[in-house]
């Protein structure tokens, strides 16, 4: 193993505390994930035709956060913690001992929005189109939260840009928490944006959503350490991998739909 390699710099997880009180890095993260998302999604319904009005951006990302919270919870302590489930339900509560899965808060979010669509009339995959720009650059600000927290390292590794995080040994490791930053948010909301431009047919944008974030923590998931207690599964993949797989079939499953369907909608015929 090489020598070369990069100190984890004293980041205290606390920002500030008041009385009992505390502001950490990893809660900012979540305040800017909302922030960005709500921006970009007014920016969106502010524009002619939209469909949508203040009051149901509100409510989407009202809803689609506590979709958010309770399925990264419920999806962490199903596909992570499961046996620790089975011997104490009651951990499915504790949420201050930590733990939350994307996979798990995308199904939250994903049910977030069939509730949403029915109450709104609006269609599925409409609404699906229109929520995908805004988790990118969210789930770049979640990422920078786990850095800060020195959690969810990455594999030893002698590159020159390795870390050597606390506690997690003495050997430097990939910094894989900022390869999730680079492609599962900024690269991936780029990609989203430029799509965009090009009109795609409804549903399409969701599905690159979809693969395009099961591609690229698929892609992560071989620099990122596997949980300790899970460790690498079946196929010599882990369960990140696993979760992720299924996104990328349905995502490219969708934009092969969204394609053939608008090639079947009847087109307007224009008389001579």
């Amino acid at each position: 193993m090489s020598a070369s390699y990069i100190t984890f710099p004293q980041i205290d997880p606390i920002i500030f505390s008041v009385g009992p009180i505390s502001l950490r890095w990893y809660g900012l993260m979540y305040l800017v994930a909302f922030g960005l998302a709500w921006w970009l999604a007014n920016r969106a319904a502010s524009k002619p035709n939209s469909g949508w009005t203040e009051q149901q951006v509100s409510d989407l990302l009202f809803i689609g956060f506590l979709g958010v919270v309770l399925g990264g919870r419920i999806g962490y302590v199903l596909f992570y913690q499961f046996d620790h489930f089975l011997t104490d339900p009651l951990y499915l509560f504790k949420i201050w001992t930590g733990g939350m899965s994307f996979h798990g808060g995308l199904l939250g979010v994903l049910t977030a929005m069939a509730w949403f669509a029915r109450k709104n009339n609006k269609a599925y995959l409409q609404l699906g189109d229109f929520v995908a720009p805004l988790i990118p650059l969210g789930l770049a600000a979640g990422r920078l939260g786990n850095f800060i927290n020195a959690e969810l390292w990455g594999r030893t590794t002698d590159v020159p840009w390795a870390v050597l995080f606390p506690g997690a040994g003495p050997s430097p490791r990939h910094p894989s928490q900022l390869y999730e930053f680079a492609l599962e948010g900024v690269v991936l909301f780029l990609l989203i944006m430029l799509y965009r431009r090009f009109s795609p047919p409804v549903g399409a944008l969701g599905g690159l959503f979809l693969a395009g974030y099961g591609s690229a923590r698929f892609f992560v998931e071989f620099y990122r350490e596997p949980d300790a207690h899970l460790g690498v599964l079946s196929a010599g993949m882990s369960m990140g991998q696993w979760l992720s797989l299924p996104m990328i079939i349905i995502g490219i499953g969708l934009i092969t739909f969204a394609y053939v369907n608008n090639a079947k909608t009847p087109k307007q015929v224009v008389k001579e």
